[in-house]
């Protein structure tokens, strides 16, 4: 089969969730014709997994303007912009209508298997920047196909690719076997399956951020209703002021309050912490409960559950054919990565950033939304919603616009992160999303977002 001619092609997205949506929106906008490829049966199918978990950021801060537009003459209804979203309302109040707006542009139950040129590999020059891309994928029945497309926004996400439990960032010895008995995602005890996985159970919880203190702070609740419920928090290093966030300090009080519940249920006797432990191995004991051990050999009692929150990484393996340039630490664009290093950077100083930063040697192919940073967990959906603006100037022929980025971030930016389940009120009270007020910022090139406080 002969490649059509490259003008005539659409911009292949991967991923129909907030990032990958607004994308298409902004190729509409620019009259360009995308084409999103969604592995699951609807949209923000992510998303829909932690339909449970409340966003620090309010609805003002999660919806796209380009989409807005596409939305309005639709009937669709702008939620309350002081609001905060559940992951559940963002999927069926804004991502699904967005999506159902975009119609036949969006398709279901089609996971892409592998992106290339066609008929050239990634070791081959002759010609190479005039082809096509070819884009393999597999249907929901099992069926192969292979797209042609102009360029590809791979708006996939990191959700795929949880990190493991193991200190070195492989898999402990014995994760893999004990998998029957370890989560990777924070546990919606709403659900009366999961509730009773964990109820009166001893649940050790791996990691330090948002996510583990939101598993900590439920399991918690159950305890209260459960005397048997029982959390042991896994900490690769000690305790410090700065464990449990900036608490009722905090410029994200919803983040605050969820790190004051964190520590409360370690002082109330819910969770007992445990410091400096880098796992080594998982075993099981002759009950077949699980025992970590350390690498400096420490043995923890027998838990019955495990839920690791050690971060995401993303998933390159169907990119492999394509010249990618990737910082060897974050596995981010190589312009990009030093200007979100999480050793060096909270969410409210990342650089603004466009279709400079996001360029590959591979021209035409592009890592946006939570892929784009890689491992790094400062992500910003509005900083999304502005890759793509910019990406699809570009590919528009609009270079100008494509530059000048426009931004409009709180304060001290929008982080991502989960909220407590049930207590809306928690982020009702912060007076502005998860920092302050919006205040729309026109910033140049490599200038810095002025911030007063991290993500």
């Amino acid at each position: 089969m002969t490649a059509p001619a490259t003008h005539d092609l659409p911009v292949v997205v991967i991923g129909a969730g907030p990032v990958g949506l607004a994308a298409a929106a902004r190729l509409l906008e620019r009259q360009l014709t995308p084409l999103v490829l969604e592995s699951g049966p609807a949209a923000a199918s992510a998303v829909r997994d932690w339909s449970h978990v409340r966003l620090f950021s309010p609805w003002g801060e999660v919806t796209d303007p380009a989409a807005e537009k596409l939305l309005a003459p639709t009937g669709w209804i702008r939620p309350d912009a002081a609001a905060y979203p559940t992951g559940g309302d963002w999927a069926e109040l804004y991502l699904q209508p967005l999506a159902d707006a975009l119609g036949d542009h969006v398709r279901y139950g089609a996971t892409v298997t592998g992106v290339s040129r066609a008929g050239r590999d990634r070791i081959v020059d002759a010609d190479r920047d005039s082809q096509p891309f070819v884009v393999h994928l597999t249907t929901a029945d099992g069926h192969e196909e292979r797209l042609f497309a102009r360029a590809v926004i791979d708006a996939s996400g990191t959700w795929s690719v949880p990190s493991p439990i193991g200190a070195d960032g492989l898999p402990a010895l014995g994760e893999k076997t004990a998998a029957d008995h370890i989560s990777y995602r924070v546990p919606d005890l709403k659900d009366p399956a999961v509730r009773a996985r964990y109820a009166g159970k001893r649940t050790a919880v791996v990691g330090s951020g948002a996510s583990a203190f939101t598993a900590l702070a439920t399991l918690a609740d159950l305890a209260k209703e459960d005397e048997g419920t029982r959390a042991i928090w896994i900490l690769r290093r000690g305790i410090s002021g700065s464990t449990y966030g900036g608490g009722e300090a905090d410029e994200l009080p919803a983040r605050g309050a969820l790190g004051l519940a964190a520590k409360a249920a370690v002082d109330n006797g819910y969770a007992d912490a445990v410091t400096g432990f880098r796992t080594e191995s998982v075993e099981r004991d002759a009950d077949g409960r699980l025992v970590l051990v350390a690498e400096d050999g420490r043995r923890l009692d027998p838990v019955d559950e495990v839920v690791v929150l050690t971060g995401f990484r993303p998933d390159l393996s169907f990119l492999s054919e394509l010249r990618l340039g990737l910082d060897e630490r974050l596995q981010a664009p190589t312009a990009l990565a030093p200007l979100i290093d999480p050793n060096v950077h909270s969410c409210g100083t990342v650089y603004p950033h466009g279709v400079n930063e996001l360029s590959h040697p591979e021209q035409g192919v592009y890592l946006v939304g939570m892929k784009s940073y890689g491992r790094a967990p400062t992500f910003l959906a509005m900083t999304g919603y502005e890759q793509v603006r910019s990406i699809a100037a570009g590919l528009a022929g609009d270079q100008e616009a494509a530059e000048r980025v426009e931004l409009t971030l709180p304060d001290t930016g929008v982080c991502g992160g989960a909220g407590l389940f049930d207590e809306p009120e928690n982020a009702e009270q912060s007076g502005g999303g998860c920092c302050a007020a919006p205040s729309t910022l026109q910033i140049g090139i490599g200038a810095p977002v002025t911030a007063t406080g991290g993500c």
